[in-house]
């Protein structure tokens, strides 16, 4: 059995969003004070307190803060396990110390497990939730299978989401004994080596100017907005919340772009890589280290947009959901080798995208010889 993640939009009443803005707020507050006593124990000469050390201690945390029974049980014991993972990566070096999450900057999602039926879904058009009760949702139909956990997300724009992750059994596609080189680029997404090549549809500078006049408004109104709470100050005078929603309507459509953008992007990923994985048996690609990359200043914003990264994440679970098989390779010299007689031919500049290969006279596209230089390196 095979885990799997299903994200639905959700459509919560009023109440129902106090509930979940609550298990947000008290989520962040439990794992602030789990954090705060393992600083404090590690001044004070103290070993480090397991996960389930960390739980054990809730119970302490009710008494001392009734209003923690308000929030979804399961939602703080997570809080406890996502603290406890922060700390194992520090332990390994893999990143830094963990941090206290800001009010002003929040993780807004929370996780709730499967206990006793409290998720399950009701029909196509309602979920059950635990504190929740029945909540309108879309794409139930989209669950098969028993439900593990959810993790409900509210983003900037105020739109709330829950991704179900569930249990399924994936049936293998069928083999078809082909192979594919995967080279990753900017001007062309990827670029295959059997001469496919996927055009890089740039999401993010498509709607660059609208997000970059939004958000001009919005720092306009957030300047005119600090200009009248210093004048109410003075003034003695209290100022309504009226005053200020457009200020909240310009931060809430920048937030709109930035996660239309996404879906885009999301969407465009998805399709591709099932398709691949419906095509080959075996997917080679090169693991470029993405982090490195975007030091470069000039190509840092078309990287970020490209998602490289992203299309690895899914190939790997799609290959190993279908059957498939995928195999990541040392980027080195794939574009400087000449694919039909294996001998280097000296770097190149970037808009250099077609040469002739000196030692045996081949002419060669630049990307498409990375590919194919990429899928040879599998057999090597």
């Amino acid at each position: 059995m095979k885990l799997k993640g299903v994200k639905i939009k959700l459509k919560p009443n009023e109440s129902q969003k106090n509930q979940i803005d609550t298990n947000i707020n008290l989520r962040r507050f439990v794992k602030n004070q789990l954090l705060n006593m393992q600083q404090t124990r590690y001044r004070n000469g103290g070993n480090y307190t397991s996960k389930f050390g960390m739980i054990y201690c809730l119970k302490a945390l009710k008494i001392e803060f009734p209003f923690l029974r308000q929030a979804e049980s399961t939602c703080l014991e997570y809080a406890c396990a996502d603290l406890d993972q922060s700390y194992q990566r520090f332990f390994k070096n893999q990143n830094d110390s963990p941090k206290f999450e800001s009010r002003k900057r929040p993780h807004n999602s929370y996780k709730s497990k499967c206990i006793n039926n409290n998720i399950q879904v009701v029909d196509n058009h309602a979920i059950k939730l635990p504190k929740l009760g029945t909540v309108k949702a879309y794409g139930l139909n989209r669950i098969n299978g028993r439900i593990k956990s959810v993790v409900v997300h509210k983003d900037s724009a105020g739109i709330y989401t829950a991704t179900i992750q569930v249990e399924h059994e994936p049936v293998e596609l069928p083999k078809t004994n082909k192979q594919v080189g995967l080279d990753l680029g900017l001007a062309d997404l990827v670029i295959q080596s059997d001469g496919f090549k996927l055009k890089n549809k740039k999401f993010e500078r498509s709607l660059a100017k609208k997000r970059h006049a939004w958000e001009r408004k919005l720092a306009r109104r957030r300047l005119q907005a600090k200009k009248k709470i210093e004048a109410a100050k003075k003034s003695g005078v209290e100022l309504e919340w009226s005053s200020f929603k457009n200020v909240e309507k310009a931060r809430k459509m920048v937030a709109k772009i930035n996660r239309k953008i996404a879906n885009q992007r999301e969407d465009y990923l998805q399709k591709y890589t099932t398709q691949l994985v419906k095509e080959f048996d075996l997917i080679v690609m090169e693991d470029l280290k993405t982090k490195n990359l975007m030091k470069n200043k000039r190509l840092s914003r078309s990287i970020a947009d490209s998602s490289w990264a992203k299309i690895k994440t899914m190939l790997q679970y799609k290959c190993d959901w279908y059957g498939k098989e995928l195999i990541l390779v040392a980027p080195q010299y794939t574009s400087q080798n000449c694919s039909s007689c294996g001998k280097n031919t000296g770097k190149k500049p970037l808009h250099i995208r077609e040469f002739t290969c000196p030692h045996c006279g081949v002419h060669h596209d630049r990307d498409v010889n990375a590919g194919i230089n990429i899928l040879n390196k599998a057999f090597a």
